[in-house]
């Protein structure tokens, strides 16, 4: 597992904001960059020491413009390769959320933003518990949302796999709306993401949303 001390964390990092892209830490996202601006910005992180790219989920503003929510979280470029016509497919390892504190303007064409990781310091630690996990019922549950909605899985991995990584796995990959992964990153727990989880997945199963839950 990569780790890093909070002393490395810089004060300013790229963010990409990718609608129901969520990193959350000791996690692994895979990104596929084509678009010119993100060509850029990954070529100029390869030069920095901390490698790190802000995974944030964009919303829309009162007069429909895109804005930015305010927590997000980073991911250290820890592999990469480059295709043919020059894209790039990334892996970013998550090391820890983070609180915009406004957003940097400059030429590059991409955004970047000034950062503040307080209050996120359990993110670099050990692995999470969740004491309480119900793992059958969680998984029966899980079962029928993924029938729901078409989904495969190998549910002898799902039986055996960590508790954080199975629960952040999840919130990461199954489909949900950006503001309700917006939700599930912000969790303070291990345990609250969870309870998050189960309650976008109920919801889904009665063919609600979870939106009248979260506002």
């Amino acid at each position: 597992m990569l780790m890093m001390k909070s002393a490395d964390l810089p004060d300013t990092i790229p963010v990409f904001p990718l609608p129901g892209a969520l990193l959350l830490p000791r996690a692994r996202l895979p990104l596929h960059l084509f678009e010119p601006r993100y060509l850029q910005m990954f070529e100029d992180v390869l030069k920095t020491s901390d490698r790190m790219i802000g995974m944030v989920q964009p919303h829309r503003g009162p007069k429909g413009e895109e804005q930015l929510h305010a927590i997000g979280c980073a991911g250290r470029v820890t592999q990469f390769s480059e295709t043919e016509d020059g894209r790039y497919m990334v892996t970013l390892a998550g090391i820890s959320r983070f609180r915009i504190t406004e957003e940097v303007t400059g030429f590059n064409p991409y955004r970047k933003a000034s950062v503040s990781w307080a209050g996120f310091e359990r993110d670099m630690g050990a692995a999470e518990e969740d004491p309480d996990f119900d793992r059958a019922g969680f998984l029966s549950a899980l079962e029928r949302f993924f029938d729901a909605h078409d989904l495969r899985t190998d549910w002898e991995s799902l039986k055996d796999a960590d508790t954080e990584l199975l629960i952040n796995s999840l919130s990461m990959l199954c489909p949900f709306e950006p503001e309700e992964k917006q939700a599930l990153l912000e969790a303070p727990s291990l345990t609250t993401r969870r309870e998050t989880l189960v309650t976008l997945i109920e919801f889904s199963l009665r063919g609600g949303t979870a939106e009248e839950t979260l506002q």
